[in-house]
């Protein structure tokens, strides 16, 4: 039996990797296709709306039915994770550590280039006197 928590997993993957939002015949299809046991309807309709309650998706109404769509992109809410679970500590500074030892060394460089940008973005940014 798959957990919530892996069939919210799979919805999300699905969506995130979906062109369009999916009405739930739709999701529930592509869902299945990657399980190895058929879900109910109802099943991925449950889901579906436990994930638009806690913001992930969102739901539009496509005539008696209704259209789902990721509420970000997966590499927003990959970001958003992360930043939600560093906020949860006192000291940033150990388990950004950690964090840099643990990733690829081409993930790494990745991110040094993206700090350095955003640093040289933030010295580039001129000081208006005044505050307008």
């Amino acid at each position: 039996m798959t957990s919530k928590g892996a069939l919210e997993r799979v919805i999300m993957d699905v969506l995130w990797a979906a062109e369009k939002p999916l009405l739930i015949r739709e999701l529930r299809e592509r869902v299945n296709a990657k399980g190895d046991r058929p879900l109910a309807y109802t099943t991925v309709q449950t889901v579906a709306d436990r994930l638009v309650s806690k913001e992930l998706l969102v739901r539009t109404p496509d005539g008696n039915a209704y259209r789902y769509r990721s509420a970000q992109r997966r590499e927003d809410h990959a970001a958003s994770l992360m930043l939600e679970a560093l906020s949860a500590l006192p000291d940033h500074g150990p388990a950004l550590a950690r964090f840099a030892q643990g990733i690829d060394p081409a993930d790494a460089h990745r991110l040094l280039q993206a700090l350095s940008q955003r640093a040289l973005s933030a010295l580039s940014l001129p000081s208006e006197p005044g505050g307008e």
